[in-house]
């Protein structure tokens, strides 16, 4: 018995010997370090001014909303198709109201009957009056009977066309030409009103634009008309010449984050817009971001 506790006691010893070298091992190596990111751009020239700006497309992404809260049942494109404005883009649930046209359209047709018949009863009496036939009191009931039923056909016609109307405007249409830049739904999603982020969002990317944002301490020394050089971020060799568009009159809260462990993000800015073409031999994105300098 004593001999086996014995090797129990030095296999018991071995495996936490084993256990401590394991230990000490892990602690000791060093993990391989990833490769570092691109240096950021460097000033092209002493009296630039450096911003941090978005592309978005040309005259800014829009967001496609809907009109109601209801069912997504069709959707009629997807990323990098280019639509005309007017196309439709996505269609939502109309059972209910399809329900009330046609409800609404056979009331219309009952009110066009009572008018044909209180029409002929109007023509009749006021064919007789001359003649004595009726009374005054009567042919006036008549032509009151009539101008009623005149005005609930008017009334039902346009039950129809509102309902129509709504129906008309469940299936979504592009405000503007554009490429599809995101469709953030699809068929049997409840899509609701007002949403963020938007059930679709549609540009014109022909041609993009930076929306820089200007440090508000830095905001009196930008000029209108000045000329910028971009840099795409993680790409330090292929500066982009850029096109002066505006500067917004606004001076808003810093939204954009470069995620640099030096960036502010309790300050205000200046957006100052610039524009360049999109060249297809250098694919840029809607939404990346870039680094701009631009000239005092």
């Amino acid at each position: 018995m004593s001999t086996q506790w014995r090797k129990l006691s030095l296999w018991i010893a071995l495996i936490g010997i084993a256990t401590v070298i394991f230990m000490v091992y892990k602690t000791t190596t060093v993990e391989p370090v990833p490769p570092p990111p691109a240096p950021p751009a460097q000033k092209p020239a002493d009296h630039v001014i450096a911003a941090a700006g978005m592309v978005e497309a040309l005259r800014e992404n829009t967001s496609i909303a809907v009109p109601a809260s209801a069912l997504v049942m069709e959707i009629f494109v997807r990323e990098w198709d280019k639509v005309k404005a007017g196309a439709p883009l996505l269609r939502l649930d109309d059972r209910g109201l399809q329900a009330e046209l046609r409800t609404e359209q056979a009331d219309l047709l009952v009110r066009k009957a009572e008018l044909v018949k209180a029409r002929h009863q109007h023509e009749r009496t006021e064919a007789l009056l001359p003649m004595s036939g009726v009374s005054k009191e009567e042919a006036e009931t008549r032509r009151d009977e009539f101008a009623i039923a005149q005005a609930r056909v008017e009334l039902a016609r346009a039950a129809v066309n509102h309902t129509k109307t709504l129906i008309e405007r469940l299936t979504v249409r592009a405000p503007i030409s554009g490429t599809v830049l995101q469709v953030n739904t699809r068929p049997g999603e409840f899509a609701i009103s007002g949403s963020s982020p938007a059930p679709m969002l549609l540009g014109s990317i022909t041609e993009l634009q930076v929306r820089a944002d200007v440090d508000e301490q830095l905001a009196p020394r930008v000029k209108p008309a000045s000329k910028a050089v971009g840099y795409l971020k993680g790409d330090t060799q292929n500066p982009i010449r850029m096109e002066f568009v505006r500067i917004e009159p606004y001076v808003t809260p810093k939204r954009n984050l470069t995620g640099s462990s030096a960036e502010r993000v309790d300050t205000r800015v200046l957006q100052v817009i610039y524009k360049f073409p999109n060249d297809l031999n250098r694919r840029i994105y809607v939404g990346q971001q870039m680094n701009l300098f631009i000239e005092e």
